[in-house]
């Protein structure tokens, strides 16, 4: 989408006007990641000119870093961010299928950008007490405790990932596909010797 210079663009409420960019960018960052994208994409995607954007973002950093911010609050507000159990699974595939280009965004293409790592790996340090927590009672303090409860949550991210690259195949069986992944990890943990 372009933006015709001689027609004028629709006066929206500051916020509207915000949340309008927030969903252009994530879509324009998705296809592309942050380096690839340059404002002009971000404010083509959203119907609005570059000038209307630095009305509402200091920069193309700033703007990133708002859409990963989002992203995060909304699957924090889907998912919650202290527990899991039962219904964690179906409800991450659900989050994720109402928003794949801020997943895509959080955990492929932010993870890749120096200047972002903080998010993701935010992220990835509080997924990975959580789990500890959670793997407390199954797997023996140590080592093998430590490498699941660092790679339990990558596998889940990553084969929501791969879920959503194949075009969400299954959604009412894709839960328990990826946890009978994750048990995997856990037994293979648990294993004495």
């Amino acid at each position: 989408m372009t933006t015709d210079p001689a027609r004028p663009v629709r006066r929206l409420p500051r916020a509207e006007r915000r949340a309008q960019i927030l969903e252009a960018a994530t879509r324009a960052f998705a296809r592309a990641g942050y380096t690839a994208t340059g404002l002009g994409d971000v404010a083509a995607e959203a119907g609005v000119t570059q000038v209307l954007l630095y009305r509402h973002f200091a920069s193309k950093s700033d703007l990133y870093r708002a859409v990963l911010d989002r992203a995060c609050t909304r699957l924090a507000e889907a998912v919650g961010t202290d527990h899991f159990d039962d219904t964690s699974l179906p409800t991450l595939l659900r989050a994720a299928a109402a928003d794949p280009e801020g997943f895509r965004l959080l955990f492929r293409h932010a993870a890749k950008e120096p200047e972002f790592r903080d998010v993701i790996e935010g992220l990835r340090a509080g997924s990975t007490e959580v789990t500890r927590r959670h793997l407390a009672e199954r797997v023996p303090g140590g080592p093998w405790q430590d490498w699941a409860a660092r790679l339990v949550p990558v596998v889940t991210l990553e084969a929501v990932i791969a879920w959503l690259d194949a075009g969400q195949p299954d959604p009412d069986r894709a839960a328990e596909r990826i946890r009978q992944v994750v048990h995997s990890v856990i037994e293979a943990a648990s294993r004495p010797g």
